[in-house]
């Protein structure tokens, strides 16, 4: 029997130079392999905590590096406080980013420092570097869920201090359709959806409505919101197979080999070229 060869979304976003952070060991280190073992995966589960991640995530570190989040983690003393944690968080942080390449634990201690100084500036900055990696995690929902739990309390913080902010009401309604913060996500498609009724130009609003639409089959208002977007980042890889996508679930091949010629065209590796071209292929027969 003949298999049909498809194409790895993720591995295509990679190859043309987006930097996706589903397909990254430990967060972010080197691509994932066939033959990985499944303890090299981020840990999943129904109620996932940050503390169950860190335990996994500190179980592979080297005892000097163990020893060094400790003495950070225990370096608070009296006297500011306050100051202090906000100064030890930003340098968690950035240990787990620059030393270990560990996006989880970079983003959540970003978020911590970003409620400690409860400014609009931090809170936004840790809440949209959350959401801009909701979508990367759909095959693990608990995961998915904790970041955008943590992402939505940032973003409600911001909004707090600045109503008026679309961008962080954009980032809210993203967290609702991705991340099951919501019992329904056209709850948050319907936050999106004021915005860019308001500001049809708000690009951010209309792929944010765009990736909603294809999450809840909406197919038609999905094809239309991506188009909208193309044509403001022609070269968005996610974007343009995301679009592959919803024309070939509508049954509309013609228009799916359209969007994958452009794929095509940006594809950096062979066997890119090669798994784009044999689905080619398969919607002409």
């Amino acid at each position: 029997m003949k298999t049909t060869k498809k194409i790895n979304p993720q591995l295509l976003l990679a190859g043309c130079g987006i930097i996706l952070f589903s397909l990254l060991f430990i967060f972010g280190k080197t691509v994932a392999k066939k033959d990985k073992p499944a303890q090299d995966q981020p840990v999943s589960g129904a109620n996932l905590s940050f503390s169950q991640v860190m335990l996994d995530l500190k179980g592979r570190l080297t005892p000097s590096q163990n020893d060094y989040i400790t003495k950070l983690e225990n370096s608070v003393t009296r006297g500011a406080v306050k100051e202090q944690q906000i100064h030890v968080n930003h340098q968690l942080a950035a240990f787990w980013r620059d030393s270990l390449n560990a996006f989880l634990p970079y983003a959540w201690y970003t978020g911590e420092a970003a409620k400690l100084e409860n400014s609009e500036k931090s809170l936004t900055f840790a809440a949209h570097l959350m959401e801009s990696r909701l979508r990367a995690w759909d095959d693990n929902p608990a995961l998915q869920n904790l970041l955008a739990s943590n992402a939505k309390v940032l973003f409600e913080k911001a909004l707090a201090i600045n109503p008026a902010n679309d961008s962080s009401v954009i980032g809210l309604g993203a967290c609702i359709i991705f991340g099951g913060v919501a019992d329904n996500p056209m709850e948050g498609i319907q936050k999106v959806r004021v915005i860019a009724e308001k500001d049809p130009g708000n690009v951010y609003a209309q792929k944010v409505l765009a990736f909603g639409g294809l999450k809840t089959g909406q197919l038609d208002k999905a094809i239309e919101r991506f188009r909208i977007v193309l044509e403001k980042e022609p070269g968005n890889i996610e974007v343009l197979y995301r679009l592959t996508e919803a024309y070939e679930r509508k049954g509309d091949k013609k228009s799916a080999i359209t969007y994958y010629r452009q794929l095509l065209a940006l594809a950096k590796s062979e066997e890119e070229r090669d798994a784009i071209e044999h689905r080619i292929t398969e919607l002409n027969k």
